[in-house]
């Protein structure tokens, strides 16, 4: 965070700004994180692939008919590095990571998971515990479904782990633990090696306690460090509990957002569980988008190069909306932001009681924000502080002048505020 330690700037002075502002008529949206026209015309050679005579994989596979459940082998291997996992402990599933939660979560409601002695929903109350900032999407699985939802702080090396130790071991309703590990949602938060390690180890009353390893963003760097995590999987392996992680991840800011593949690993046991339920559900994924996957990403290098050029594209806009931060929110006492090294995310925090104003302000001036207090449970922020900032869709003119108008609204809200 980039701590402000200087003046409040004058009502007066910046609600002419506002005004100023608000009469350039913009219609700016930084709601979500989403790839902008530039990133997805990185991928549009896959709209050509496989080709209409290319449809036999390996082991001689057709990918034109059914089966192949757990997703081609030579899919399975090109992501088995990324994901830390060998490639018969992963799945390879249809274009939603998110799909591939919310139905571990419905499949443990409803079966319970390999570890577990009955369904969790017949074992009572259910909770999940919630790092905050958070993810919107994770928390609306939970709410959704009637899953209780305890918050602990996230601090810039992962969650609270005094709070979660402490939690876990005493209440078996405890289930299972949101987790974005890398270049978090919306704070960039890196999960240390040790942090990772205490999660992996860490004694649970819940025997089918599970980590929703959300890994999004394990090769969306927006430097050119390319920063490397503990192997949660290994490390649970080690500490005696190996079906505790779930690993989720896709190719969907990769690729193509909204036909690209959601990969899934852990133990043998988790996958041979995650397939039993998919029987019913399933004769098999989208095996032709995997083979034009195949055909394109090639291997782990050129995946990685690919990400270089989203990196192109998108770090100036970063830069551009801390530069503004920088120049117009600096001097304003509890106000700070986050200088994320990936993801796709900047988390701005203004003094308590004043983000929903900010938001509202925005709105007004024509820029969408996403909703003040998507990033905790119930989309209720207990201290109205906390704003996410995507920076990735619209082009860096306009991220610029939408950094500009929410600079103007946290002065004018905190301001008013003050006075």
């Amino acid at each position: 965070m980039i701590e402000a330690v200087q003046a409040i700037p004058a009502k007066a002075e910046v609600q002419k700004s506002y005004e100023l502002f608000k009469a350039k008529g913009v219609k700016l949206n930084l709601t979500r994180g989403k790839p902008a026209s530039d990133q997805l015309d990185l991928s549009n050679q896959l709209l050509g692939l496989p080709g209409v005579a290319d449809f036999t994989a390996e082991g001689a596979t057709d990918i034109r008919n059914y089966g192949g459940l757990q997703g081609l082998i030579e899919v399975r291997r090109l992501f088995s590095g990324i994901l830390g996992a060998p490639a018969d402990q992963i799945v390879v599933a249809n274009n939603s990571s998110l799909a591939l939660m919310h139905d571990c979560i419905v499949y443990s409601l409803l079966k319970g998971t390999c570890d577990s002695a009955a369904p969790w929903s017949k074992q009572g109350e259910i909770s999940f515990l919630c790092p905050v900032p958070g993810y919107d999407r994770h928390f609306k699985i939970c709410e959704d479904y009637g899953i209780r939802m305890i918050t602990v702080p996230l601090n810039d090396d992962g969650p609270d782990l005094a709070a979660v130790e402490r939690m876990v071991a005493r209440d078996a309703s405890i289930k299972g633990m949101w987790c974005v590990p890398k270049y978090s949602n919306p704070t960039g938060a890196i999960y240390s090696d040790s942090v990772i390690e205490r999660l992996a180890a860490m004694t649970t009353a819940a025997p089918d306690f599970r980590l929703f390893w959300d890994n999004a963003y394990s090769v969306h760097h927006l430097t050119g460090d390319r920063i490397q995590i503990a192997n949660v999987l290994e490390l649970c392996a080690k500490h005696h509990n190996p079906n505790r992680a779930l690993v989720f991840a896709s190719t969907s800011k990769v690729t193509l957002a909204g036909a690209g593949l959601a990969l899934f690993a852990s133990s043998k046991a988790n996958v041979k569980w995650l397939l039993d339920r998919l029987t019913p559900r399933t004769i098999g994924p989208d095996k032709a988008n995997q083979l034009r996957h195949l055909r394109f990403l090639k291997n782990e290098d050129e995946i990685f190069a690919l990400m270089d050029r989203h990196r192109a594209l998108i770090a100036p806009k970063f830069d551009k909306v801390l530069e503004i931060f920088d120049r117009r929110l600096s001097g304003i006492p509890e106000v700070s932001w986050t200088r994320p090294k990936g993801g796709y995310f900047i988390s701005l925090e203004v003094p308590q009681g004043c983000a929903r104003r900010v938001v509202a302000l925005a709105k007004e001036a024509g820029v969408e924000l996403t909703p003040a207090g998507s990033t905790h449970p119930l989309g209720k922020d207990p201290d109205d502080r906390t704003i996410r900032i995507a920076p990735t869709f619209p082009d860096l003119p306009e991220v610029a002048l939408a950094a500009e108008g929410v600079a103007v609204c946290v002065q004018l809200a905190v301001a008013e505020k003050s006075s």
